[in-house]
């Protein structure tokens, strides 16, 4: 599992990030001020870290350089109340992956970190192993959907795909989000691609009347199971 230190002051907006976070599936560490955080990173191994940049004790700068200068080259987040340009540059300057001012979208947050853990390689939110949906079983390990007597062989992007919505079944997932966590990109020539794959999902699904593969109009798609 990912694991996140975010550093945040704010308690009630630390705890909705945090809610969030884990729903998604990553494991997060809150603290409260840069001191505590600076301790945290010394005594953990994590996968990227969110910090506030007001922060009591250490300001989120100085804590994000302190770990530069010890040497880590871990992917980090900047969360502020500013938008000065100044303050956006300082933070780059710094080694920062992204930068998010509030107020922010949780989606947004999501769409930002899995964005940055594809492109450093450190994680896929797609599980490998074994999942039931309805009646069938999906084996992403060895590339097969079975139902009754019947298996398909799916393609290693088939199986990512297929596994992430079976992760979030019964929720509405934007195509934004669907493109960047498979594909890593949400270009247009990717966009096309992921609306070739989903009617190949739906074929192969077919055979199950209880699972319906969705789309929602702007938005992107639902895997639904009853």
């Amino acid at each position: 599992m990912t694991r996140i230190l975010l550093v945040e002051d704010d308690e009630s907006l630390g705890f909705v990030v945090k809610d969030n976070l884990e729903q998604e599936g990553y494991q997060i560490d809150l603290q409260v001020d840069g001191k505590a955080g600076q301790r945290a990173f010394q005594q953990n191994e994590y996968d990227l870290c969110i910090f506030d940049v007001m922060l009591p004790e250490m300001d989120g700068f100085t804590l994000a350089e302190t770990i530069r200068k010890a040497g880590s080259e871990i992917p980090i987040i900047f969360l502020t109340a500013k938008s000065l340009k100044e303050d956006r540059i300082k933070g780059l300057k710094l080694g920062a992956d992204d930068y998010l001012t509030k107020p922010f979208s949780i989606e947004e947050l999501v769409l930002r970190i899995e964005a940055i853990l594809k492109r450093t390689g450190k994680k896929t939110t797609v599980p490998n192993g074994v999942l039931q949906i309805g009646r069938y079983i999906h084996d992403s390990k060895n590339l097969k959907l079975t139902i009754d007597d019947f298996q398909q062989e799916l393609t290693h992007r088939e199986s990512d795909l297929l596994a992430f919505l079976i992760q979030h079944k019964n929720e509405t997932l934007s195509r934004d989000k669907i493109l960047i966590t498979i594909w890593g990109d949400d270009d247009y020539f990717k966009g096309r691609s992921l609306d070739v794959f989903i009617t190949r999902l739906r074929k192969y699904l077919n055979k199950d009347t209880n699972i319906k593969l969705s789309n929602v109009h702007g938005v992107g798609f639902r895997l639904e199971v009853s």
